[in-house]
């Protein structure tokens, strides 16, 4: 038996330690996890909704059963095991009934991201032969309606927070969600027993979508013991401050993404804490009211949510004044000492002034945030500043980062109190190792959290997962002496934005030449940024040592000629607003051909000098140095995101 597989129905080999260690722990399934939950904690609330004003719960009992049902139903669908369940939309109780449902049938759940285009839906659906797709609202439905004649395996639509339309045309069956739940009632309980009961810890149960740096995304397939074992990880870091039942914590980021099924699906699972779906809109704003309603014990936040926080805080710190700014900056001033002392290596402790401080106005600060009982604040999913980690440390609020990808089941390592060093990813998480390539300080990862492979992809899987478990993350990586680690670059060109979408630039520059045919080079940046920008340069002649000029090529000078330009040099047309509605209808359409709205193209930036060997920012064979990209023009990278507007 392979540690690794690409294969849907394989069975991976579980890596082992020491018996009594915590890679030796004893492998085990979600569906045990699961039903162990529910037998401890069955009368208490598990997932909480809120409906016209009102939490409405559902208790471990309750959401047990509806798994049930739901699984049931997929087997009087004739669903087989490791077929799969596709789910797009906004976080639910439907959404974990779904994914759950599908993994206690023993099938293989596929979250979709609600942001993206039907080709992009459907790819996901087709790729992972889901049989039912469950969609969030009938604008979802429709979506997966339009591409549902082109996916053979399809069986059912299923749609929650709406009913069917009367009327609705689709070549497969569409239900309510209710009504779908109703479909099992006649199964033997005995088949879904079995079903359950047949499932190993090396199986697998969930598939990651992630974008890689070029064509469709992979599924990273995710093992039973894989999510088992991490949580068992990541809970051995908190034996001072252990995660409950009583624990609350908000679901507001996509459970499409590996971070949010881990905290927002499993950990509960796995400590029986209560989760509270936020709204729809709480990244575009109510998530601010919903923390202040839930007042949560952790928190999950992805670095723009962090700055969104800070900016708002900023905003509000404008017009304080007089006394009431003097007492506020002495009390960040105690935050920033306390912060420092919680440092590795330093005291630990609170400085002299700190009760004050906190009952004045610190305190009140967290209050008005919601965070006021919060005991666990975490940035994931892409780097944030030291700068905004620091600020929230003057306001008391420690913000520890976390490090990870889909393909390590989520966390590969954190900083932790007492363990915390700002600017850092922390140490690795319990029964792990780490090290770096010395040729090219690529970090490699090994460990019971490492995914089993890519759907389908053996060459991919091949590549990534080395013959002795070593997992190529494709960042560069420092470690120090106290075992810290640093992420100090990409090997690949994908972006992270400080929202923690995955973005392929050159999918995106590619359409954005193709769109526009009088540009040369396009380089789209974006990354720890709140949106994604690119700089833009024409196509010009180039002298007799092969160096560009700022003189227009004749395929530009007809390009001009067609807008009724009379510009002959990249200054010219820079400033001519005929060129400018022609980038602006190309950027649109380009726009058009993303997949969500995360891998759209914010603000564009004409450079007056195209790229060249010769001005550094292209290799011998012509490919673009990024980084080189980014230094030689950083004031004009700066001067862009100086302006929100793109947010």
């Amino acid at each position: 038996m392979k540690a690794y597989t690409w294969k849907r129905d394989g069975e991976v080999k579980i890596r082992g330690g020491p018996d009594g260690s915590v890679a030796g722990k004893q492998p085990t399934t979600v569906v045990a996890m699961f039903q162990e939950t529910v037998r401890k904690h069955g009368n208490d609330g598990a997932l909480y909704s809120k409906k016209h004003g009102e939490w409405k719960i559902l208790t471990w009992n309750q959401y047990h059963a509806k798994c049930m049902a739901f699984a049931k139903s997929l087997l009087s669908l004739g669903f087989d095991r490791f077929d799969a369940v596709s789910i797009i939309g906004f976080n639910s109780a439907e959404w974990t009934i779904a994914d759950l449902g599908c993994i206690l049938a023993g099938g293989l759940a596929a979250g979709i991201y609600s942001t993206n285009s039907a080709d992009a839906a459907k790819y996901i659906a087709g790729h992972s032969q889901a049989r039912v797709v469950v969609c969030d609202n009938v604008a979802q439905l429709e979506k997966m309606a339009s591409v549902a004649a082109e996916l053979p395996q399809l069986k059912a639509l299923v749609v929650y927070n709406a009913t069917v339309p009367i009327g609705f045309q689709c070549p497969v069956p569409c239900y309510s969600f209710d009504d779908f739940l109703a479909l099992g009632t006649e199964v033997d309980g005995a088949e879904l027993e079995a079903r359950m009961t047949g499932q190993r810890p090396g199986h697998c149960c969930t598939l990651i979508y992630t974008s890689g740096t070029t064509g469709n995304p992979k599924a990273v397939m995710v093992s039973h013991d894989n999510i088992t074992w991490t949580l068992h990880s990541m809970l051995e870091l908190f034996v001072d401050d252990p995660f409950t039942h009583l624990d609350r914590l908000v679901s507001y980021l996509p459970l499409s993404h590996v971070a949010a099924q881990l905290i927002d699906i499993h950990l509960p699972m796995a400590t029986g804490a209560k989760v509270y779906f936020a709204q729809p809109d709480a990244l575009k704003g109510s998530l601010g009211q919903t923390l202040k309603e839930v007042r949560p014990t952790r928190f999950l936040g992805v670095p723009r949510v962090w700055e969104k926080i800070a900016e708002k805080l900023w905003e509000i710190g404008k017009t304080t004044k007089g006394m009431k700014l003097r007492i506020a900056t002495w009390a960040k001033g105690i935050g920033s000492q306390k912060t420092q002392l919680a440092q590795y290596g330093e005291a630990g402790g609170v400085p002299c002034g700190y009760g004050c401080a906190n009952a004045i106005v610190l305190g009140k600060i967290k209050a008005a945030l919601g965070l006021d009982q919060c005991r666990l604040c975490v940035v994931a999913a892409a780097p944030m500043s030291a700068d905004i980690i620091q600020y929230f440390g003057s306001l008391d609020i420690q913000i520890f980062e976390l490090f990870g990808q889909s393909e390590s089941t989520g966390p590969s390592s954190t900083c932790v109190a007492g363990n915390w060093k700002i600017g850092s990813v922390g140490k690795l998480i319990p029964g792990t190792e780490w090290m770096v390539d010395a040729t090219n300080q690529e970090l490699l990862l090994r460990g019971r959290n490492v995914m089993m492979g890519y759907l389908g992809m053996e060459n991919e899987t091949n590549a990534t997962i080395n013959s002795d478990g070593w997992l190529h993350t494709g960042d560069c990586a420092k470690v120090d002496d106290s075992q810290f680690g640093y992420i100090t670059g990409r090997i690949k060109e994908l972006i992270i934005t400080a929202g923690g979408g995955n973005v392929p630039p050159v999918l995106l520059e590619d359409a954005l030449k193709e769109e526009l045919p009088l540009l040369s080079n396009v380089m789209v940046v974006g990354d720890k940024r709140k949106f994604l920008a690119a700089l833009l340069t024409f196509r010009v002649q180039v002298d007799g040592d092969g160096v560009p000029t700022t003189k227009l090529d004749k395929k530009a000078l007809e390009i001009m000629a067609s807008l009724n330009s009379v510009a002959t040099t990249t200054a010219e047309a820079k400033e001519c607003e005929k060129v400018k509605a022609y980038i602006a209808h190309g950027l649109k359409k380009a726009n058009g051909r993303a997949t969500s709205r995360a891998q759209t193209i914010a603000k564009t930036y004409v450079l007056e000098q195209d790229f060249s060997l010769g001005g550094g920012e292209l290799t011998p064979t012509l490919k673009l140095k990024r980084r080189m990209v980014v230094d030689k023009y950083a004031a004009v990278i700066e001067a862009i995101y100086s302006d929100a507007s793109g947010d």
